[in-house]
């Protein structure tokens, strides 16, 4: 990260954590509370987390309350993204996304192959926009939303950034709109 005199101070953006899961609580819930600790070290603001069950409609339901929420910038969602039978995040997350951004789980898998090899083609993690909110899905484990955090989101959501960042492009997210 190139920050020099002058550059940018860091801007905390409110991030919203949700586990995709049938099983997990909040005392068993690992992966999200990875999420929470690593968005809290990094400065930013949790604003919101919840657990909900591997359901398209629900998970869809949870994103539309949050991307209407102008309390929060960023979606954060760990779990359902395999390819079983009831992994259906990334089907809820595009049935809610204006402009998917590919790269993100492309990137994600890339690094994930460095670390678990070929096991990697079975995540479908997935990265998007909806009005002013960013929406990310991951893995549900607690290794998946290390890597994506740690490797990716960290950076991408820290305005201090360069060349260029998420955060930078806030403000622009709605305007199609003016």
């Amino acid at each position: 990260m190139a920050c020099g005199p002058g550059d940018r101070e860091f801007l905390p953006v409110n991030i919203a954590v949700l586990t995709v899961s049938d099983s997990r609580t909040p005392e068993t819930d690992k992966s999200g509370q990875t999420l929470c600790d690593r968005i809290a070290a990094a400065g930013h603001c949790l604003a919101a987390r919840d657990i909900v069950i591997d359901e398209r409609d629900v998970i869809a339901a949870k994103l539309r309350t949050w991307i209407d929420d102008p309390g929060v910038d960023v979606v954060i969602a760990t779990g359902g993204t395999g390819v079983t039978g009831r992994d259906v995040t990334p089907e809820a997350f595009q049935s809610v996304y204006e402009k998917e951004i590919p790269g993100f789980g492309e990137l994600f898998r890339w690094i994930s192959f460095q670390k678990i090899k070929t096991s990697t083609i079975q995540s479908r993690a997935t990265g998007g926009v909806a009005g002013e909110t960013y929406l990310f899905a991951l893995p549900g484990s607690p290794g998946a939303c290390r890597d994506a955090w740690d490797e990716i989101l960290v950076h991408q959501l820290d305005i201090r950034y360069r060349p260029c960042n998420f955060v930078e492009l806030m403000p622009r997210l709605n305007e199609h709109l003016d």
